[in-house]
């Protein structure tokens, strides 16, 4: 990947977007980093497209949704089960044919090509297609149609399928049978327990079905320079108190205490969401998550808005914040300007090219607001990307799942985090390797955090709620000051109830 974010244009570590259209029609041309604008709507930093990339939401054409729910063709001939032994646990056909179609993104293809060579070895008499395209759909949809897909996909891009109407129309195989099976380096261990925390659970829809393996992982938190933060003498604020001291402190030596994505406020989540979880515990965020009613109106809520209301009316945010995109904001973070930003760990790479080589990257989990916080200090907001999926169609469904059991080996696992400076969803594979400042961070504060990793699905389930309702009109207006924390909470509620109502959302809820 390198540090040069003019490499990834259009795409972004996660795997990611292509220059697709949002779902507003609009055509995207690429906002790279230097520039510091999207050409259109919300440029490259769209959430929809992001989301997508991350492999959280899916961008379904009408075309896609109909075409799908036709089904119908000639199915393909299954290939028949090998015999299962304690090295082919899934007994996986040692003669028959695997094709595995990678998405071809910001991750590049090197680290999956690597671990066909180990299916290729563990079986030689098989026959491996690999390919790797950026045109997911409209390279696979047809071919779903017809009952014929391959064994293996990465369903990622601006071109993915969408991920609801592949489970609702039966198109995916359960993939509980690669979980249960011993993992690839130990056979006392099920690949399950060597997972992080929610990657199980970010691949169910309705019951406990697995669908989804999300390869790749993803830190969410404060992201902040080390070294700024030592040049004031200062920790990372555990408490609100303690963020409100080190902010006036930061705002006499001339630098504002937080700056965001203004015109895109659905950063901000990134870590009120984990904070209002901390404060609260789960279940608020899983009510707000299951549109209950009144979930907004929760005391954690308030206290949570009424924390960064306060950053806001004390003049601790970066002035003219609200106008600055995703772009501008970390360029004026990256430059000193501010000392806080909530982001994801591809801030990282789309910030290398402004970000000073002493900067010396650090995240932590959200502050709290005092000691009678439910969860303690530490707790993060981590998820899952880049979606792999066995089709229930595919010929031969056990090699699909050997070939993601090798790939969630520490070996295969410790070749792409050296390759693409990113997590996998195997829990651990780093040591030996040398991490990225931000990489290195993102591992230890996922170590402090232990279980206490939360991962809200609204931005996955509900997009424009999330996005637009939430986003923009609430948590937006609130940090531009023009509107008060008890004005905001009544606003989404109403935003919440309505989406609840809809009977052309598909609903879901936590298990």
């Amino acid at each position: 990947m390198g540090s040069n974010s003019a490499e990834y244009d259009g795409t972004h570590e996660h795997g990611t977007h292509e220059h697709g259209t949002h779902e507003h029609g609009t055509r995207e041309r690429g906002a790279r980093g230097r520039t510091g604008h999207g050409t259109t709507g919300v440029g490259r930093r769209d959430l929809i497209k992001r989301s997508a990339a991350l492999g959280l939401i899916s961008v379904p054409t009408m075309s896609f949704l109909s075409a799908c729910a036709s089904g119908g063709g000639d199915d393909q001939e299954k290939a028949e089960t090998g015999k299962k032994t304690a090295k082919n646990p899934l007994g996986v056909n040692d003669t028959a044919k695997l094709e595995f179609v990678l998405f071809d993104g910001g991750f590049g293809k090197e680290y999956a090509e690597d671990a066909v060579k180990v299916y290729e070895k563990a079986f030689p008499g098989a026959k491996v297609k690999f390919s790797a395209t950026q045109k997911i759909q409209s390279t696979l949809q047809p071919r779903f149609n017809q009952g014929t897909p391959p064994d293996l996909i990465d369903n990622s891009g601006a071109e993915q399928m969408d991920m609801g109407t592949l489970v609702g129309k039966k198109q995916l195989a359960d993939l509980t049978p690669l979980l249960d099976a011993p993992s690839y380096d130990d056979p006392g261990t099920k690949v399950r327990d060597t997972l992080r925390p929610g990657i199980v659970e970010m691949g169910q829809f309705d019951g406990e079905q697995v669908w989804i393996l999300y390869y790749a992982y993803t830190v969410y938190g404060v992201w902040y320079s080390q070294k700024a933060l030592d040049s004031l003498d200062e920790q990372y604020p555990e408490t609100w108190d303690q963020m409100l001291a080190v902010c006036a402190k930061a705002k006499k030596k001339g630098m504002a205490g937080w700056t965001y994505a203004g015109k895109y406020p659905y950063y901000l989540p990134f870590s009120l969401y984990p904070m209002i979880g901390k404060v609260g515990g789960r279940e608020v965020l899983d009510a707000i998550d299951n549109l209950e009613p009144n979930a907004w109106k929760h005391p954690a809520v308030k206290a949570c808005f009424e924390a960064y209301y306060e950053l806001q009316q004390k003049g601790y945010v970066l002035k003219g914040t609200p106008g600055l995109d995703h772009i501008q904001s970390q360029t004026a973070w990256a430059k000193g300007d501010a000392l806080f930003i909530p982001n994801g760990s591809w801030v990282e790479n789309e910030s290398a090219n402004v970000m000073p080589d002493d900067f010396d990257l650090a995240v932590s989990a959200p502050t709290g607001l005092d000691s009678s916080d439910k969860l303690p200090f530490g707790t993060i907001w981590a998820s899952g990307g880049e979606p792999f999926v066995v089709p229930a169609k595919a010929a031969n469904a056990p090699g699909g799942m050997e070939q993601l059991r090798i790939m969630l080996s520490e070996a295969s696992s410790k070749n792409f985090t050296g390759k693409v400076k990113s997590l996998t969803a195997y829990n651990g594979g780093t040591d030996g390797i040398e991490l990225t400042p931000g990489l290195k961070s993102g591992v230890a504060a996922l170590d402090v955090a232990g279980e206490n990793v939360v991962n809200p699905r609204l931005q996955d389930w509900y997009v424009q709620l999330q996005k637009e309702k939430i986003g923009v009109s609430g948590i937006g207006e609130m940090m531009a000051g023009r509107a008060t924390p008890a004005e905001t909470i009544k606003k989404i509620q109403a935003f919440a109830d309505e989406t609840a109502k809809d009977s052309s959302v598909k609903h879901y809820k936590h298990q």
